[in-house]
């Protein structure tokens, strides 16, 4: 049986993004605990996403979530990754209040922050190790989260995959899709 790469990629994609989930999950986190929140995005809910980024783009006049918004229409999945609020009673202070209980909502907690870019640093480094292409995404991310893609999490990233001879997600401008 022969079986040809471009027959293959969705799956093998599929498949990378499943790991790429693992990674964020099994990514250590700053005082132990597991409140990242991960999930992926396929098929016609790329589109979906794509059509609200536009809105996004609309009510805040950031014009990178245009590009950002035809980008992801080359992913064949978008990785999600954000956290639940949880105020961690360290008192640190990273979030600007001077104790935990003074914190005004909504500022998340900055160990949920450094949490969630650990993630996907552990996520992004899975997806290179298998040669896939990835970018970062705060657009889309900021899209997903107030779609309720990831139910109640906050600061959530995207991080949308393209197995193709050129990676999509770095271009400045709109182009085809590639083979």
């Amino acid at each position: 049986m022969i079986h040809n790469e471009r027959d293959t990629r969705s799956e093998h994609l599929l498949h990378v993004a499943r790991q790429m989930m693992t990674a964020a999950r099994t990514a250590p986190k700053g005082k132990g605990y597991d409140i990242i929140e991960i999930g992926m995005v396929t098929g016609d809910s790329i589109k979906g996403l794509s059509d609200y980024m536009i809105k996004v783009a609309e009510e805040t006049g950031l014009k990178f979530i245009l590009r950002d918004a035809e980008n992801i229409l080359h992913a064949e999945v978008v990785v999600l990754i954000g956290t639940t609020k949880k105020a961690h009673d360290l008192n640190c202070g990273y979030c600007g209040a001077p104790t935990c209980k003074s914190k005004m909502e909504p500022t998340p907690c900055s160990i949920n922050t450094v949490d969630v870019g650990i993630a996907v640093g552990s996520a992004c480094a899975t997806a290179a190790d298998l040669r896939v292409d990835t970018r970062v995404m705060f657009s889309a991310g900021l899209a997903a989260e107030r779609l309720k893609y990831l139910g109640d999490a906050t600061c959530v990233m995207a991080i949308p995959l393209s197995a193709s001879s050129k990676n999509p997600f770095f271009d400045r401008k709109p182009k085809e899709k590639q083979a």
